[in-house]
């Protein structure tokens, strides 16, 4: 098996094996393009493609991005790539530099100029939607399976619930809790491989359709009559602090900004480097908690950088451009995501993909019950549900898409996931087991 080279400390084999298996099914790709330079040559030109035109004066661009939002073009057209055999994500390292070192950056430089007293003040509807998509979660595999086996029951028999429990533990927490099912519920390779295929496509779907609320989130607010404005403060008052610190960056300016995010990025490998291992060896029982995932430490360290550096004269680099370079890799992150996505894997194991779908739509219609009963707004829903499927990775992805300053959100709430993945996909587990005929 070919070896990638990264920095995870929670089962090396298994994390070679899961992004391999799940995207090429072998060594030899068949895409168009394998190099790495030219498929970064073609998202960044995308990327351009859909800046250029959603910034547009002509009225047929404003009304495509009137209900196509840009962060949904940058998403859904990689994608493409993937669905046409252009490119190769199981052969691409792309995902990886990302996730692992443009997302902390943008958490840091996004988070520079937040204002923590006013996220408080958003009060407890994040965290009650929340707790909401992981119980849909939860409790959505069972039911899924159990609904399944009513009209199909050789689709969901034999070892097949085994497989969904990683499904849970990803949409739950993330590819550390996953890995923990792997392991708990002797899942078969073959099988594994299947449901990493399941959990990416559903979950991408749903991230689709998510992006695609984000242009639309006032009508739907008003349909919940839901209050948004503690979310609409807390963005004007960002946008407020950003102009009036605003000026043209000088390339001293650009410097700085980069040496604060990757610099911390870099801190943040150095540290979560140290402690894993210390963790591991003086209490493996805080596994449990995915407190052994490198990815996590992380993401929790490169964070807490940003509000550390939020509370200094740092701050006012967000005039000079702080968040729109980390928007910049955020929006890198949503296309190396987008490639990770090929549609047509569907019709290669439709009924498993009827069941996550099954699922997912338990997940979203709870979602949908709990926000229209307590009026919460659009982005709560949202990011609490991505803060479930897709964690740190995507979770500041959606928050952002509202607001730069917003990102953190999805972060606290992604982290809280970690915490939660394992014992909740325990639990949804043992339900399959017993739901399966």
């Amino acid at each position: 098996m070919t070896v990638i080279h990264t920095n995870q400390t929670f089962y090396p084999d298994l994390f070679n094996f899961l992004y391999l298996a799940a995207m090429s099914g072998s060594s030899e790709s068949t895409a168009l393009i394998t190099n790495d330079a030219i498929v970064l040559g073609l998202l960044i030109s995308l990327l351009a493609v859909v800046f250029y035109t959603s910034s547009s004066q002509k009225p047929y661009f404003k009304k495509f991005y009137r209900i196509f939002p840009m962060l949904l073009m940058c998403y859904f057209l990689p994608s493409l790539l993937t669905t046409f055999g252009v490119v190769d994500p199981g052969q691409s390292n792309l995902y990886y530099v990302a996730s692992r070192y443009f997302l902390p950056a943008s958490l840091v430089l996004l988070t520079l100029s937040i204002d923590l007293k006013e996220i408080f003040k958003l009060g407890p509807k994040a965290l009650i939607m929340f707790f909401t998509g992981t119980v849909g979660v939860v409790f959505g595999g069972p039911l899924a399976i159990l609904i399944t086996s009513l009209f199909n029951p050789e689709l969901v028999s034999g070892d097949v619930w085994r497989g969904f429990t990683t499904v849970a533990g990803s949409w739950i927490g993330g590819g550390a809790n996953q890995a923990a099912m792997y392991e708990i519920f002797e899942v078969k390779d073959d099988l594994f491989s299947i449901m990493i295929t399941v959990d990416v496509i559903v979950a991408e779907i749903w991230m689709a359709f998510l992006l695609l609320g984000v242009g639309r989130h006032r009508e739907i607010d008003k349909k919940f009559k839901a209050d948004a404005s503690a979310v609409d403060e807390l963005q004007h008052k960002m946008h407020e602090f950003s102009q009036r610190h605003a000026r043209i960056p000088t390339l001293t300016d650009i410097t700085v900004i980069l040496a604060f995010g990757l610099g911390a990025t870099g801190v943040a490998h150095f540290l979560s480097a140290q402690i894993v291992p210390f963790i591991e060896a003086n209490a493996p029982f805080l596994e449990r908690f995915s407190l052994t995932s490198g990815f996590f430490w992380l993401i929790v360290i490169a964070t807490t950088i940003g509000v550390i550096l939020s509370f200094t004269k740092i701050r006012k680099y967000e005039g000079a451009g702080a968040s729109r370079i980390g928007s910049l890799f955020i929006y890198f992150l949503v296309a190396t995501i987008g490639m990770k996505m090929n549609i047509t894997e569907i019709f290669s194991n439709p009924g498993l993909f009827l069941v996550g779908g099954i699922w997912m739509a338990i997940h979203v219609g709870l979602l949908l019950l709990v926000g229209k009963l307590i009026r919460a707004p659009y982005f709560f829903l949202a990011v609490g549900s991505k803060a479930n499927i897709g964690g740190a990775a995507s979770a500041p992805v959606v928050a952002a898409a509202f607001h730069p300053s917003l990102a953190p959100v999805g972060v606290l709430l992604a982290v809280l996931g970690y915490a939660l993945g394992t014992y909740g996909a325990w639990l949804s587990g043992i339900m399959m087991q017993a739901a399966a005929p």
